[in-house]
């Protein structure tokens, strides 16, 4: 089973990293293997954003879809995403932004995910590990483009 437990300094606030990984439907244009990204709907509910979403990732002839539920807890600058159906056993995902001195920010990123298809993990699983462990640097460097 996939863990990543990262933690990552980034040279902007913890408020616009958190506005940058809320805009999820932009995602097909700079996070890795991401293909498309559906919002399927979306509500306010105690002053925090639930939205149910579909993203599909694709790595040469491989594509898999998979729906998720998103939290997003402008307050806490907190995101939680919780894997409702797909290719995968599981998948947990959660992000967290901290303010620091000099205007950076603390992003905490964890992802614990499992394929369910043994074939699907051998096909898959290395380029699935790769794009993961790539995900808080696409975010930082399209934060350098969105914020420079």
């Amino acid at each position: 089973m996939p863990k990543l437990d990262k933690k990552h300094i980034v040279n902007h606030t913890a408020e616009n990293m958190y506005k940058l990984v809320c805009d999820v439907e932009k995602y097909p244009k700079f996070v890795p293997l991401c293909q498309s990204l559906t919002v399927k709907s979306s509500k306010e509910r105690d002053g925090k954003m639930l939205m149910m979403a579909d993203m599909t990732m694709a790595y040469k002839m491989l594509s898999e879809t998979f729906t998720t539920q998103v939290l997003m807890n402008h307050e806490a600058l907190q995101i939680d995403v919780k894997y409702i159906e797909g290719p995968f056993k599981h998948l947990d995902n959660h992000w967290k932004f901290k303010d620091i001195e000099g205007g950076k920010c603390e992003v905490s990123f964890l992802l614990d995910y499992e394929l369910r298809s043994k074939m699907l993990a051998m096909a898959a699983g290395a380029v699935f590990d790769m794009a993961f462990g790539k995900f808080v640097e696409a975010f930082e460097k399209r934060a350098d483009e969105v914020y420079a």
